[in-house]
């Protein structure tokens, strides 16, 4: 089996769409203009996703990593997570954040990949109710030259 790892193109729209519902259509052409998400293929046939931006506008926050269910259990948000990773320590960042609903199993996936809790945000106004949203850190080890 052959795994790839890609920045999304135009041409991902309708994979990309279908498991990610969050996304507005405009930002999704900003993701592909500025390089701010992946695909995941194995053997041609695309099976994640992950998407990120600036938070702050200084440092990476991966909005979403997310594997189609019948692919997942194959190390592939893990091998998206890394990528990333290994992006931003290229580009000069020296932490990444992450966030994930406190009710989700989501939680686990980050903490096993080395991020650390590091605070929350509750939303309660009428209408954007939500459970609090857990934020999670890693800081970004230079790469041996």
């Amino acid at each position: 089996m052959q795994t790839e790892i890609r920045y999304v193109c135009s041409q991902d729209k309708a994979f990309w769409f279908g498991l990610d519902r969050h996304l507005p259509e405009a930002e999704f052409e900003k993701k592909v203009r500025d390089r701010q998400g992946y695909v995941l293929l194995e053997n041609g046939e695309p099976q994640g996703i992950l998407r990120w931006n600036l938070f702050w506008d200084n440092t990476p926050f991966c909005t979403m990593c997310h594997v189609d269910p019948r692919a997942r259990r194959k190390g592939f948000g893990r091998r998206l997570t890394e990528r990333w990773e290994s992006d931003m320590r290229s580009q000069g960042y020296g932490m990444v954040l992450s966030s994930t609903q406190v009710d989700e199993d989501a939680q686990h996936f980050w903490r096993k990949l080395g991020y650390k809790d590091c605070g929350g945000l509750t939303v309660d106004v009428p209408g954007y109710e939500q459970p609090m949203e857990l934020f999670l850190c890693k800081a970004l080890q230079r790469e041996r030259e």
